[in-house]
């Protein structure tokens, strides 16, 4: 933008060095730059002042003008609170303070006039404002006003070193008074032609709104062009991959899929299963590298659209490999696949942390000479020690779960970069999928095959106890088997096991033995002991499986016919969805029951009934970006996305992210390098918002 953009806050008036090890440390600000983009997250209007006496409990933040009339200490000791009555003449409040006492009683006097913002709450029949924000009365005309309030986010760690909204507010403030100019980061004829304003006029209205008008067009200026860069990079990238890099030529269909598919499959492929190997046949035959994101949900059928690919590619004289992220999914694929191909003369092989010694040397020995075809596996695909022959094609499942150097290493594995295919079970939004995979072409199988029986999906309250244990032991006399699953967070690890434990028990409670067989499995077991309660349940041994979320993704038992979710209000909506999956693999009506206590927020009832409702995975990750914004749902920061979105939003911006991409389409049909001069300002921003030089485009 400008060298005084560049220089670091700690030269900032009241920061320093602390404050600026801490800033950076907890927000991501270094510069005078990283200020100016620190965007608010909401404003409060504060162009009205509300008497006393028109104040209630119930209303969120209001400002008040009177004066303190006098201080007082109130609570013993450590539960000390400062406490200064207000008045405006119309009734009387309290202003609260736990923290910061000696601070306060020096800066604030009585008799003085101030203007006092807050959210008033009742406490001991009296009104109330905890720690609210105090200013004098009278205007400094040197500082910048704003009636519509910005609010910024903070940590506590920020606010306990006095480090607030409004601290921050202050020092963007100070740089928009000390930086004069700004250059401008879009081309000049696309903010003529699409009446974008000034990157001045949108920064300064963006932190300090002169009215709703202008905050709305600053606004839309800076989303545009985050989002127009961002679709930039993507589309440049896909761009230059397709004219630099050339990829293996499948030229024929051969025996292996002719034999496969008349002579093995013994069912109908769905019109979307058949409509998608078209789609890669051509992408494999047309001498560009393919780099395909295959979307279906739990169940659909990608591992039988990923093994015809397979198939193809051996018929061309290659070999193919399938990297799963768990021992528990990757032994899965190798099950289904062998079970395809037995008979076949095709060599299948399974590479995991597991595999014993003596097994991978000859492994290895095969994969070298050629004489295996097929490898399946985990993270240990990426050991050194694994050296391909003639690798043609990589299919990576659930792809969000590796990080982008890790798949790096598999297509350095070979002099040719092989074909790409990308699978997940996780329907991602259209808007997120234009920003995560927007260099990938996308092909989804939107069918489920024929004789499955959509789920059935009940909210139930904990009061629902005892007819929830008569269904199931309907089901189980039916011969059926129950997953019964627990939420395990992060930062409440420790209950969430007590939980499950005590959920284990009354269970086994209710379900004794002998007549019934119920299992545990959770992260804190050992290997051995949870693959042994694991086999009980898949080999129909025990009726019920209780669990953490280990079982979201890979374990494929058609009988298992019942997915119960305890404090299902606790869970994302597509990690409910994706247990959900884990039910209605066979013929037989499955069912999935979400348990929640009656105290549920206005999001979290918004996500069960969103469940109850629908089974289209892809309507469920719209509403779950709505309701969440896009945060972690694909894993960003693990697959290599090179950009933070600092202002606009996936859930609520997809209109300016369509349209921003269409733009970016334009400039590149008219320019596709980039090389005239007037699209140079676009090189420059493009190296400035990408934080990796690496150009993963190649790998998906």
């Amino acid at each position: 933008m400008n060298r005084l953009t560049d220089q670091e806050i700690k030269y900032l008036k009241g920061v320093g060095p602390k404050k600026a090890e801490l800033l950076e440390k907890e927000l991501g600000i270094q510069t005078f730059y990283d200020l100016l983009y620190f965007f608010p997250y909401k404003y409060i209007d504060r162009s009205r002042i509300y008497s006393i006496k028109e104040i209630d409990s119930t209303q969120t933040f209001i400002q008040l003008k009177g004066k303190i009339t006098h201080f007082r200490m109130e609570g013993q000791r450590y539960k000390q609170r400062l406490v200064a009555v207000f008045t405006d003449g119309t009734g009387t409040v309290e202003l609260v303070w736990f923290q910061g006492l000696q601070w306060v009683t020096r800066n604030y006097q009585p008799g003085r006039e101030y203007i006092v913002f807050g959210r008033p709450a009742v406490y001991n029949n009296r009104l109330s404002f905890a720690h609210p924000e105090i200013e004098i009365e009278e205007k400094d005309d040197n500082r910048l006003y704003t009636s519509l309030q910005p609010q910024y986010s903070t940590t506590e760690k920020l606010r306990n070193n006095f480090v607030t909204s409004k601290t921050i507010h202050r020092l963007i403030g100070q740089v928009l008074a000390q930086v004069n100019t700004f250059e401008e980061t879009l081309p000049a004829d696309l903010i003529i032609k699409l009446r974008l304003g000034g990157l001045a006029d949108a920064l300064r209205n963006v932190h300090y709104p002169e009215n709703a008008d202008k905050l709305r067009k600053a606004t839309y200026r800076l989303k545009f062009e985050e989002l127009f860069y961002i679709q930039l990079n993507i589309l440049a990238q896909k761009s230059k991959r397709q004219v630099v890099v050339k990829g293996i030529v499948f030229s024929k269909v051969g025996q292996n899929l002719n034999n496969f598919y008349n002579t093995r499959l013994g069912f109908e492929l769905t019109e979307a299963q058949k409509r998608v190997i078209r789609e890669i046949r051509k992408d494999m035959g047309s001498g560009k590298q393919m780099n395909r994101l295959l979307q279906g949900d739990v169940g659909s059928g990608k591992t039988l659209v990923a093994l015809m690919a397979m198939l193809i590619a051996l018929d061309n004289g290659y070999q193919a490999c399938l990297m799963a992220p768990t021992e528990l999914l990757a032994n899965q694929h190798f099950v289904t696949i062998s079970r395809f191909l037995d008979g076949m003369g095709i060599s299948v092989l399974l590479l995991t942390g597991s595999t014993k010694k003596s097994e991978r040397e000859i492994l290895h020995e095969q994969l070298r000479s050629g004489e295996l075809h097929i490898l399946i596996g985990t993270h240990a695909l990426l050991e050194d020690t694994v050296q391909f022959n003639n690798l043609g094609l990589v299919i990576i499942d659930e792809q969000h779960r590796f990080g982008v150097a890790q798949r790096a290493r598999l297509w350095k594995k070979t002099e040719q970069l092989p074909h790409v295919l990308v699978m997940t079970a996780t329907p991602i939004p259209r808007t997120l999928a234009m920003t995560l995979y927007g260099d990938l072409d996308v092909s989804v199988i939107d069918e489920l095959p024929p004789g499955r029986k959509p789920v059935q999906t009940i909210h139930y309250y904990e009061s629902k106890r005892l007819v929830l244990f008569g269904f199931m032991k309907k089901q189980i006399a039916l011969g059926r088997q129950i997953y019964v699953v627990y939420p395990l967070i992060k930062e409440s690890e420790k209950l969430d096991y007590v939980a499950l434990e005590e959920g284990y028990e009354a269970v086994t409670r209710a379900f004794p033995p002998p007549e019934y067989t119920v299992v545990c499995v959770h992260g804190q077991m050992k290997p051995e002991d949870k693959e042994s309660a694991m086999q009980l349940f898949i080999k129909g041994k025990a009726q019920i499986m209780v669990a953490t979320t280990v079982i979201e993704v890979g374990v494929d038992i058609p009988n298992a016919s019942v997915m119960i979710i305890e404090n299902a209000e606790r869970f994302g909506l597509s990690q409910l969805h994706q247990l959900r999956g884990r039910v209605g693999r066979g013929a037989d009506q499955s069912y999935c029951i979400l348990m929640s206590s009656y105290k549920l927020s206005h999001e979290a009832r918004k996500r069960l009934s969103t469940l109850v409702e629908t089974n289209d995975g892809f309507e469920i990750a719209e509403t779950d970006l709505k309701l969440r914004g896009p945060g972690d749902i694909e894993g960003t920061q693990q697959s290599g996305i090179p950009f933070d979105l600092k202002i606009a939003n996936l859930g609520q911006d997809g209109q300016i992210l369509q349209f921003a991409r269409e733009k970016a389409l334009e400039l590149l049909a008219d320019d596709p390098l980039l090389e005239k001069p007037e699209n140079g300002i676009c090189t420059l921003q493009m190296a400035r918002l990408v934080k990796s030089t690496e150009d993963w485009s190649v790998i998906s």
